[in-house]
């Protein structure tokens, strides 16, 4: 084969060190999953160091038949000292009479209900929870999507994690135990995929945040000019992360994963959010284009089984079909792991919901990439390069904020001084309307 161009030669041993690579992250993932995930912290409180309060930040946003049960599961944890503030944005949403009516369930809960957000930027999420994030009184604060459910010492736990280096704990994403195909979809895409990732970036000290279930400090936040200074993005979790380190500070994941546990599941929805994630990594890290679609099992898999041909005359139908089942075999443990238990669906339920999610990941990421703009619920956003975002009119497809005056106004913001609580609640004009909880409306 010496008639072949060098360059061919060149690429062929390019894949091949890819290929090691991303094998070397198959077993940290492996390894750091078996030593982190569900482990029980020997670590308890005393006297002299109690264990610091916590303010939860709930942004709604409409209901689901699991809404309810997943926020009672905040109600009743073991943990000594937390306030619950949950954020409605619209004023006529039915999760503010499901708020209210567990609010009268559990009188004693330090909790609260804050309505109508404030504009502080394009991230629909920054504007429902700002005026609790102002209004918090705790230096821990914790942003917790509505669809997760916590366990009793899911909390202790991730403060157990707070060390006096750490600014940032996350939980890893993962799901409940639901009936379907898609939710079975859901947990091999976040017990594979997503967990090898996350696990192997919590080790190598890369960013990979996401923001579903989170602990931060708000003195840090504050430092960076508050939870307003990412109103501009819409991948807020990212950016955060990354202030918080470029202040010097670290983050890590918690012992335990996030439980994910919408009472809505199908696979169309599912897949636009797949899709949705690819374009903000595209806009954010530009250098996904090329490896995210190298890191699939299938394309590298071809792309290895060419090269070890092209250098070293192995068979490659054999090397490709050897790789898919390594590969199958240990997305199967490592998904045996973050479950640690009996997995709600048959292993030939697995070896479809697997099948599926490989064969479909390079079609969702071609989808991500002819179509920039992102759909969130009922709005429509683009991305700039670097993750600064701005809506579009729904009737006319233009610029609701113009980039630049979007850009504009993230500078200045930026430059100035985070707001104190007093001037915050009178811009915002929120008034108390409950007897026996404060319902902050603006």
């Amino acid at each position: 084969m010496s008639h072949l161009p060098a360059p061919l030669y060149g690429f062929a041993w390019i894949f091949m060190i890819f290929w090691f690579g991303t094998w070397m992250v198959h077993l940290i993932a492996i390894c750091y999953g078996k030593f982190k995930l569900h482990k029980k912290s020997c670590k308890l409180p005393t006297e002299s160091s109690p264990l610091p309060g916590v303010s939860i930040l709930k942004p709604l946003m409409g209901v689901d038949p699991n809404l309810q049960h997943n926020l009672e599961t905040f109600f009743t944890m073991d943990y000594p000292v937390y306030e619950l503030l949950f954020c409605v944005e619209d004023k006529e949403d039915p999760a503010i009479k499901l708020v209210e009516g567990l609010l009268d369930k559990y009188p004693r809960m330090d909790a609260k209900l804050f309505v109508g957000g404030s504009n502080v930027g394009v991230n629909p999420k920054i504007n429902n929870i700002h005026p609790a994030y102002i209004a918090a009184k705790y230096e821990f604060f914790m942003i917790s999507d509505s669809g997760i459910k916590m366990k009793n010492d899911t909390l202790l736990d991730m403060v157990q994690n707070m060390s006096e280096k750490h600014a940032l704990v996350h939980q890893m994403p993962f799901t409940c135990d639901r009936d379907g195909f898609a939710a079975t979809f859901e947990k091999v895409f976040f017990g594979t995929v997503q967990s090898r990732i996350y696990l192997s970036a919590d080790v190598l000290g890369i960013n990979c945040h996401t923001g579903m279930s989170c602990l931060l400090r708000k003195s840090v936040i504050d430092q960076l000019g508050g939870l307003k200074t990412f109103g501009c993005y819409l991948a807020e979790d990212f950016f955060i992360a990354k202030g918080i380190t470029d202040l010097g500070w670290k983050m890590r994941i918690s012992n335990q994963p996030a439980l994910q546990n919408s009472g809505l599941c199908d696979i169309g929805s599912f897949q636009q959010r797949l899709i949705r994630w690819a374009k903000l990594r595209v806009a954010m890290v530009p250098t996904t284009i090329l490896l995210e679609p190298l890191s699939e099992c299938m394309i590298l898999g071809a792309l290895a089984a060419w090269s070890a041909s092209l250098l070293f005359s192995w068979d490659p139908l054999v090397f490709y079909l050897v790789h898919v089942l390594c590969w199958f075999l240990s997305d199967w443990l490592l998904l045996s792991i973050v479950q640690h238990g009996s997995m709600p669906f048959h292993k030939f339920e697995f070896v479809i919901g697997w099948l599926f999610r490989e064969l479909t990941g390079p079609y969702l990421f071609l989808c991500a990439l002819w179509n920039p703009s992102i759909r969130w619920r009922t709005r429509t956003f683009k991305l700039h390069w670097g993750g600064i975002a701005y809506e579009l009119n729904p009737q006319m497809g233009q610029p609701a904020t113009p980039p630049s005056q979007a850009l504009s106004s993230l500078l200045v913001t930026q430059m100035q001084p985070a707001p104190t609580l007093s001037e915050e609640i009178l811009a915002n004009d929120l008034t108390t309307t409950t007897s026996k909880h404060r319902l902050l409306v603006s």
